[in-house]
């Protein structure tokens, strides 16, 4: 029994003795305390100090409280009292039997504890600073120095002058129109990576934040180097994980995953940044992996996990922060962009990035304060643009993972949605459909081969 239920308890059993209307509960508690929890003293103390008219006993059984742990109190009946404060005060038999219930009350008339805080603690940032950290906490790996020193300054080189003429990415958010603080373009491969096919350019239309855009431009001849060697980490990473069963399966085994596709972005200066955000999965099907390169001044990554519905009474968020130097690669793996959200925070200070060889022989190095990030991505045949389904708008939806309510990773949801309204003025129209691979027609997927 808590101390509150005992507390309740003595003031009730001093009610039943009194012949005078009860008095406010701090009076009797100061009673209680002066008769060392008598309860019989106490009452008898509280009827000779009133000079009123014996009240009228009630039942008790209604609201006296009793504890587990004491005897059963007697409890006298009217026949019992007598006329006068004396007799009526209590009678021995019962007197006997009330001194049997003197208790300790300074356990119980001691301030009770504050109330446990039941939220669960806000978990602080974690700073995964090694390979080994990034594996151990997210679904990501961190592979460093991956291309040669001269190919990643030739890259780097490469890309730092193209960023020159790169857009800063616009789209309407809750009726503004809001502007990306990062240069972006995108890039694909002479082919799609699987059936040799030239002509998938041309028949594809890429959009991007609801709007059509150009076909991109080819791989630079750096890009192309570069994208071989991360396609080969890549693939050995893939052979000792685990496999989700929506993954394309493809026909190769040794070269599952291609990079056909690369979102090249230009972070220039402390300042500019992305915010916390998946990516689109509207070509990448569900559990994508993406390959992510990146150059120049080192900046932070950070992953902060999406708690599925049914564990949010559990546990917290946590907020990984990966520092990414010059020449390193962050494979995220898939079940990232389902469970995991990413972003580039804005720093207060950065370093300059020295490249370790000139632009060109007998050239003055210069420092750098930007960061080039290419994400080499793995569009899927079973996701080509004219696969994809359009809304009413007419203009092709985009594919999101439902991140919380995650289930057993081959029947989670996935819905085609709307995306017209981030250039139209923030309108758009109401269409929403979930994603049915096989009624789609789509694949084939990792399930589909162990099923078979």
């Amino acid at each position: 029994m808590d101390d509150n239920h005992d507390t309740d308890t003595l003031l009730a059993l001093v009610s039943s003795l009194l012949i005078i209307a009860p008095p406010d509960a701090v009076v009797m508690l100061d009673a209680l305390i002066e008769c060392n929890g008598d309860v019989a003293a106490t009452a008898q103390l509280l009827n000779q100090a009133a000079n009123s008219r014996k009240r009228k006993r009630t039942n008790l059984d209604s609201w006296l409280l009793k504890s587990p742990n004491q005897k059963p109190v007697k409890i006298p009946t009217d026949s019992e009292h007598s006329k006068s404060d004396k007799d009526t005060a209590v009678p021995s038999s019962s007197r006997a039997s009330m001194n049997s219930q003197t208790m300790d009350l300074m356990p119980i008339l001691r301030a009770p504890p504050s109330k446990k805080n039941t939220a669960l603690p806000q978990l602080p940032p974690l700073l995964l600073s090694n390979p080994n950290l990034v594996a151990q906490n997210t679904p990501c790996t961190l592979h460093l120095s991956v291309l040669p020193p001269k190919l990643a300054c030739r890259l780097f080189y490469a890309m730092l002058r193209a960023s020159e003429g790169w857009q800063r990415n616009k789209w309407w958010l809750f009726d503004r129109l809001v502007e990306s603080p990062h240069r972006t373009a995108f890039f694909a491969r002479k082919d799609d990576g699987v059936d040799s096919n030239e002509s998938w350019q041309q028949a594809a239309q890429f959009w991007y934040n609801g709007r059509m855009t150009e076909a991109p431009d080819q791989f630079p001849t750096a890009m192309e180097e570069a994208c071989i060697i991360v396609e080969s980490i890549v693939n050995q990473e893939l052979k000792h994980r685990n496999r989700f069963p929506l993954e394309w399966a493809g026909d190769d085994v040794d070269q599952t995953w291609r990079a056909n596709v690369a979102a090249s972005n230009c972070y220039e200066g402390s300042k500019e940044a992305v915010g916390f955000h998946s990516d689109q999965m509207t070509y990448l099907g569900p559990y994508p992996t993406i390959a992510s390169l990146s150059l120049g001044t080192e900046r932070i990554f950070r992953l902060r996990e999406v708690i599925p519905t049914d564990q949010l009474g559990v546990r917290r968020a946590r907020t990984f922060n990966i520092p990414l130097p010059h020449n390193s690669l962050t494979i995220m793996h898939a079940s990232c962009q389902e469970g995991f959200k990413h972003s580039v925070p804005p720093q207060r200070a950065i370093d300059l990035y020295r490249p370790a060889f000139p632009e060109h022989p007998g050239a003055e190095i210069q420092a750098s304060n930007c960061r080039i990030n290419i994400t080499f991505r793995f569009y899927r045949p079973d996701f080509r643009p004219p696969t994809i389904p359009r809304c009413k708008c007419g203009i092709p939806t985009v594919l999101r993972a439902d991140m919380k309510n995650r289930g057993d990773a081959r029947t989670d949801r996935y819905w085609w949605s709307c995306y017209a309204g981030a250039q139209n003025e923030g309108k758009g129209c109401n269409y929403w459909k979930l994603l049915d691979m096989k009624a789609e027609g789509r694949g084939p997927c990792l399930c589909d081969k162990q099923q078979a």
